[in-house]
């Protein structure tokens, strides 16, 4: 799998454009329409199905200007589980992504405006 591309509102997944936030699980299914319950700040149980998955590293997508925030404490709970997480700007996200899934159980968030 790879990410072909972003801009602010669509990124394109394998030749197939999406234009709302979503989460990529580490066998490749893709789950578009991703809501979180606090707007702008992701919390674990907007990932619990990801975490399930059992992921090496979770990739999360802040947004074109890094909006989106993981919320406290969010990192070490996952470090606890044996996940990485990366969160970066989504220009960035996708090449970690890229660069990751290469060699690791990758999966990931998009949060694909600000």
């Amino acid at each position: 799998m790879e990410i072909e591309s972003y801009n602010f509102g669509n990124i394109v997944i394998d030749g197939q454009r999406y234009t709302s936030d979503l989460i990529i699980y580490p066998d490749g299914k893709i789950v578009d329409g991703w809501w979180r319950q606090s707007g702008h700040v992701m919390t674990k149980a907007d990932i619990e199905a990801l975490i399930a998955s059992k992921p090496e590293v979770i990739v999360v997508s802040t947004g074109a200007s890094g909006q989106l925030k993981p919320e406290r404490g969010i990192e070490k709970v996952l470090n606890k589980k044996g996940i990485k997480m990366v969160a970066a700007p989504s220009s960035q996200a996708l090449n970690h992504f890229n660069e990751l899934s290469s060699s690791k159980r990758v999966g990931a968030c998009f949060h694909l405006t600000c």
